[in-house]
């Protein structure tokens, strides 16, 4: 089956905005990452199994709020209490997890087709989320994530990078081209480019 990318119809690479006279690496980069694989695991109330061992491509699931444990091909977000998203370039992953995590104590479901995710890089990416984000985006540091809002749209945003600052923002599927318009136009007054 052909995986048709969320944003397919709307991205157009080039530059946009008030990017004349401007150094072209100064301007946001704006992209969509594709092709990862994303797996929420969710541990039942009532599950009784201990997580502290639980090992997935050398991470750890993290247990403090709003962090993130990562190495060159995967991270594993904290999305709440007992609450999970792994994302990673690695496909074949989807089975270690599968055989990680029991049924009986753990969700393990496989949202790799059911997100967009949208790529912010620049010194001005904390800025445009601040436009239509409540979050104090002055706390969020790398290896950090939160669940919030943009325009209404629910979001997670992960912080992979802070030199160069650099953002990946998840939403539902159907929910990514209009994101993506809202995520733009917020860039539109320092210039974009897309690419």
């Amino acid at each position: 089956m052909k995986s048709i990318s969320p944003l397919e119809n709307v991205l157009k690479k080039g530059l946009y905005g008030d990017h004349e006279d401007k150094n072209e690496s100064n301007l946001t980069k704006v992209k969509e990452i594709k092709n990862l694989l994303i797996v929420q695991i969710v541990q039942y109330k009532n599950s009784s199994s201990q997580i502290k061992d639980v090992s997935i491509d050398g991470l750890s699931l993290p247990h403090e709020a709003l962090k993130v444990t990562a190495n060159s091909d995967s991270r594993i977000l904290w999305c709440g209490p007992k609450n999970w998203l792994l994302v990673s370039n690695k496909k074949d992953l989807l089975q270690t997890v599968q055989k990680s995590f029991t049924e009986n104590d753990f969700a393990v479901t496989d949202l790799s087709h059911s997100r967009a995710i949208i790529e912010l890089e620049g010194e001005n990416s904390k800025e445009i989320l601040k436009k239509g984000c409540p979050y104090n985006f002055n706390e969020l540091r790398k290896n950090n994530c939160v669940n919030s809002v943009f325009n209404g749209i629910t979001i997670t945003i992960d912080m992979t990078n802070d030199n160069p600052i650099n953002l990946r923002l998840f939403a539902l599927r159907s929910f990514g081209e209009s994101l993506f318009h809202s995520i733009t136009d917020a860039c539109l007054e320092e210039g974009y480019k897309v690419y």
